[in-house]
């Protein structure tokens, strides 16, 4: 019995609404769905919603992830709009916002991503192999992240063996609440990688640090002993600096990045962090 009202809440978390819109593809649909929906806040004085990309979802015949692009303006802030990344999910008739397997448990929302586009493979990025290599992977990765710390070291030395077939791009993903020392970290390491250091990317990973640290002197002076540099604090603090901790955090955004390490392989979301040992 149990069981049956566990699953009853369940399905009401992920209750259906019925979309009224006939005559349009699904896209269509979704996006005047929503935008009927949210005509109905205050608050807001406009909004544009577009579906970016479709996933269909192998564990639910018929059904799809929609990833939903929001910009809206509000009638308090009318000059900055909010941006917004959100996952619907249809099948043409019915829409919901969340779709959970009730015998798993499992969200399918771990399943939509968008997929890594050419605009985002930066050569500041590029840490290791060719632009031209046969395959591209890409690692938004905190260097205080224990799963980070477990895994992108030894991936890095591997596909850095093989430079013609692995073009490596390092994205910084800072989770500044779990570790507020790592924003500060990240920012040193883009200075010293900015200096020319060789293999900053993998020494960070060592560096021996309390991630709730906040004395910015005290993290540079363990940064500095980990990667063997003598940076400064004026160093790290510079434009260009921030300019690019910031271009990563926006990438980070785009793609809907929620933890780290999160791995791309040749553009599709790599779950299993192992792609790269298959690929021939």
């Amino acid at each position: 019995m149990m069981r049956i009202l566990s699953k009853l809440r369940l399905l009401s978390i992920t209750l259906l609404l019925v979309s009224s819109v006939v005559g349009a593809d699904t896209s269509e649909k979704i996006e005047e769905f929503l935008s009927d929906k949210y005509e109905g806040n205050s608050r807001i004085s406009s909004i544009d919603i577009k579906v970016v990309d479709e996933v269909p979802l192998k564990q639910l015949q018929g059904w799809s992830g929609y990833i939903v692009e929001i910009k809206a303006y509000l009638k308090d802030l009318p000059k900055k709009p909010i941006k917004q990344k959100t996952v619907w999910y249809s099948n043409g008739v019915m829409i919901t916002k969340e779709l959970v397997n009730m015998d798993t448990g499992e969200d399918m929302s771990r399943y939509v991503k968008p997929k890594f586009q050419p605009k985002y493979y930066t050569k500041s990025n590029l840490i290791y192999g060719s632009e031209n290599a046969r395959h591209k992977v890409v690692i938004f990765s905190d260097p205080l992240c224990p799963f980070c710390r477990g895994y992108v070291p030894g991936a890095l030395k591997e596909m850095k063996k093989d430079p013609k077939k692995f073009a490596v791009y390092y994205y910084h993903f800072p989770l500044d609440r779990l570790h507020p020392a790592s924003p500060y970290i990240v920012k040193m390491a883009t200075a010293a990688e900015m200096e020319g250091v060789k293999d900053v990317m993998l020494k960070i990973y060592n560096i021996k640090i309390n991630p709730r640290e906040t004395d910015e002197k005290k993290i540079l002076k363990a940064f500095n002993k980990a990667v063997g540099t003598h940076l400064t604090l004026e160093q790290i603090n510079t434009k260009a600096v921030i300019d690019h901790v910031n271009h990563d955090l926006e990438v980070a955004n785009e793609l809907m990045v929620g933890g780290t390490p999160t791995v791309y392989l040749d553009g599709h979301i790599d779950k299993s962090k192992k792609g790269y040992k298959k690929v021939k």
